[in-house]
């Protein structure tokens, strides 16, 4: 008998659970990855703001808050941000954890932080 190569069935199975692991774990986490360059985005038009430029900070969150709204962001709010100036330039900073849950006790803890800083 010639020599026989290729998969097997048993090899098959274990290959689509690991990818059906991958997707699942993917399926989770892209909203949240989604969701953190919606804030990266709106914390840049917010510093980017011609108006801002002479805002109080409170003005500032404000408008973040609005922004916000628009891209239905959830995990953090105006009060959350650290805001500063760096050179006369506005500079919004935050940071943020985010637990996702997987399957039943497994969860998945991700700290995402940005900055407007260049």
């Amino acid at each position: 008998m010639n020599k026989q190569s290729g998969l097997s069935l048993v090899g098959l199975i274990v290959i689509c659970v690991l990818i059906a692991l991958v997707a699942l774990v993917g399926m989770k986490v892209f909203p949240e990855v989604v969701e953190y360059f919606a804030i990266t985005k709106v914390a840049k038009a917010t510093a980017m703001d011609p108006a801002s430029r002479s805002a109080s900070v409170a003005d500032l969150r404000r408008s973040f808050d609005k922004r916000g709204e628009i891209d239905d962001i959830k995990s953090i709010t105006g009060t959350d941000l650290d805001i500063s100036k760096d050179g006369g330039e506005i500079v919004i900073s935050f940071a943020y954890s985010k637990k996702i849950p997987l399957y039943g006790p497994v969860s998945l803890l991700i700290d995402f932080e940005g900055s407007t800083a260049k």
